[in-house]
């Protein structure tokens, strides 16, 4: 009887840490790394690059070309959202923008415009909770709500880049978001530029644009920055005379998917 029972106990605690093993956990991660130098690629370490490949989730483009992608997020709106955009349609050049819900419902001609010029219109949550104290039905309705209001405006679908809203996410949501059929977008490049109380000037934000370029790229900017609207052209500029080229998330994702299945 004291075998059959240990016997027992031996299998139900085997049970027990095969579902610790599967468990998926929802352990807080807030994204961020050492800033690049001397124009070298970043490196989120080898961890949480595992983690990412599993739900692929992307922070970096092909760091083998002098590319650059730009991204935005707009929570609200701070005036200096048609500026960017006059830039980027004077240098030819396609950006993301994820968007809350405030965003979308406050100015509607904005998303508009921003899917007319043929910018990606991301996803950052409706309410910009963080995602990992949510479950999964607030998750779904935290962004499925986005891209309803957004299809009502563009009559657009398939908005499916998504940015946790700060930067803050576990393997979980990055689990959950993935079988939502959402392609989580991070970063490589970003500085302190959402305080609208504290900006610093144009050079501040110019500097750090070029400062911090490298191949492959994803920048995150911020529309509510008046430094950022100010220095965008320049530093556009600037960067295309060091030598790099702007292209999009879709190209993004075309040439991953390209190099994973060719033709």
């Amino acid at each position: 009887m004291k075998r059959i029972c240990a016997i027992c106990c031996g299998f139900l605690l085997m049970l027990a840490f095969a579902d610790n093993a599967m468990a998926i956990s929802n352990k807080s991660l807030h994204w961020g790394f050492a800033k690049s130098k001397n124009h070298q690629p970043v490196d989120a370490g080898k961890e949480l690059n595992e983690l990412l490949k599993q739900y692929d989730a992307i922070y970096l483009g092909n760091t083998k070309e002098k590319t650059i992608y730009l991204t935005f997020d707009n929570g609200y709106e701070n005036g200096y959202t048609p500026k960017v955009l006059d830039v980027l349609k004077k240098q030819n050049v396609k950006a993301a923008f994820f968007v809350t819900g405030h965003f979308v419902k406050d100015k509607p001609e904005l998303i508009k415009r921003m899917a007319d010029e043929g910018h990606i219109i991301g996803n950052h949550s409706f309410h910009h909770p963080d995602l990992t104290t949510k479950t999964r039905r607030v998750i779904k309705e935290e962004l499925e709500s986005v891209d309803e209001e957004v299809f009502k405006i563009t009559g657009k679908k398939n908005n499916l880049y998504l940015r946790p809203p700060r930067g803050v996410f576990s393997e979980r949501v990055l689990a959950e978001t993935k079988k939502l059929g959402y392609q989580t977008v991070f970063w490589s490049v970003a500085f302190v530029d959402w305080k609208i109380d504290a900006q610093k000037g144009w050079k501040y934000a110019y500097d750090n644009m070029l400062r911090q370029a490298h191949p492959g790229a994803i920048y995150l900017l911020h529309t509510v920055s008046k430094d950022n609207a100010d220095a965008l052209e320049k530093a556009i500029t600037d960067l295309k005379k060091e030598g790099y080229t702007f292209k999009s998330l879709d190209d993004l994702m075309f040439e991953k998917y390209m190099m994973i299945k060719p033709l």
